[in-house]
């Protein structure tokens, strides 16, 4: 099966910097690391199917209650037995974005109508969007929306919401990036009280640096939507070792902000007017990664291997061609190594 992400270190036979995988660029905090070592030494006896510590800390953290909360061994996993709970016929989604929701909805016997974004108009979520959703049984939005890193605007959000609880459609709004870019705040967790159709996808992966340990959750206010997405999974999906991690990350509720604050927001602005006077197109982003194209060099991620730098190629996006490429916004020190490296292959 051929692996169609970011993060595929080990298909390398040589030591590489990754910029292809779109996590916290300070990487995990100590607690985090200490939380999670100290937590081997209980792994002889079953996680906790429940949560129970996870799902208190979370509400604390995300303000809201316990019982809106379904923790899983990724976003990913909720993702796949949401759907495997719902069965939908007809889902909506945009294009790009993150190829797991089309993947979960087929995998669950349903169709996907793309909704295609304009990169003429910065891949801005617009009315159309909304259009395509008469007659679906789910819609998907990735908020930042991966790989563009744009953010959906407050009023269309806000048509959306309506439609879709007017139309009883489920929207899923995944909010994985969501701490790691310009509007972190609450997200539409306010909202969910108002909206039982709503279903947020988060994760700890990306904010918190942890992607090894698998560790997400979803929040929906759908008490019956609830109970079907833990009957759809395995009841130890989250190992006692990542449990442990969670309620540590959610003790540093500041992470992901000194991370925005230190690194992404200027050594974003940075990369962005480098790779521009490359000669690269490259499309202001709102989070923690930036999309580019290199025109007619279909060829970049490999040439940067061979100089030690991995780069996401975009060409398994629907709507992108092979020629469009993601990095990660990493520290100062890597990022100069990147560019040097652009600076040889371009």
């Amino acid at each position: 099966m051929e692996y169609t992400h970011g993060g595929d270190i080990y298909s390398l036979n040589t030591p590489v910097l990754d910029f292809s995988a779109n996590q916290n660029p300070l990487g995990m905090p100590p607690a985090v690391a200490e939380a999670a070592r100290a937590a081997v030494a209980e792994a002889d006896r079953y996680p906790d199917s429940r949560c129970t510590a996870l799902r208190r800390a979370i509400s604390a953290l995300d303000g809201v209650p316990e019982e809106y909360i379904t923790c899983g061994n990724g976003a990913a996993d909720l993702l796949f037995r949401l759907c495997g709970a719902l069965k939908p016929e007809w889902a909506v989604d945009a294009a790009p974005t993150f190829s797991e929701y089309e993947q979960a909805v087929t995998a669950a016997g349903g169709r996907v109508f793309r909704c295609p974004l304009d990169p003429e108009a910065e891949f801005r979520l617009d009315a159309f969007y909304v259009a395509a959703l008469a007659g679906a049984d789910v819609a998907f939005l990735c908020n930042p929306n991966n790989p563009t890193g744009r953010l959906v605007e407050p009023g269309v959000l806000d048509v959306i919401l309506r439609y879709c609880r007017n139309a009883r459609i489920t929207l899923v709004v995944d909010e994985c990036f969501l701490k790691l870019s310009d509007q972190p705040g609450p997200g539409l967790a306010p909202k969910l009280a108002d909206y039982p159709n709503l279903v947020l996808l988060r994760a700890f992966t990306k904010s918190y640096g942890i992607p090894g340990l698998r560790l997400g959750y979803c929040l929906t206010s759908n008490a019956d939507l609830t109970e079907a997405i833990a009957r759809a999974g395995q009841p130890w999906s989250v190992s006692n070792v990542a449990q442990a991690a969670g309620v540590a990350a959610c003790g540093c509720p500041d992470w992901p902000e000194k991370a925005m604050a230190e690194v992404v927001r200027p050594q974003r602005a940075r990369l962005t007017a480098e790779l521009r006077s490359l000669g690269l197109t490259v499309w202001e982003s709102q989070a923690n990664y930036i999309l580019f194209r290199a025109p007619g060099r279909t060829d970049l991620k490999e040439r940067l291997v061979e100089r030690g730098v991995l780069i996401r190629s975009c060409a398994n996006y629907h709507g992108l061609r092979a020629d469009y490429y993601r990095i990660a916004v990493r520290p100062e020190a890597e990022n100069d190594v990147l560019l040097r490296a652009l600076g040889e292959v371009l």
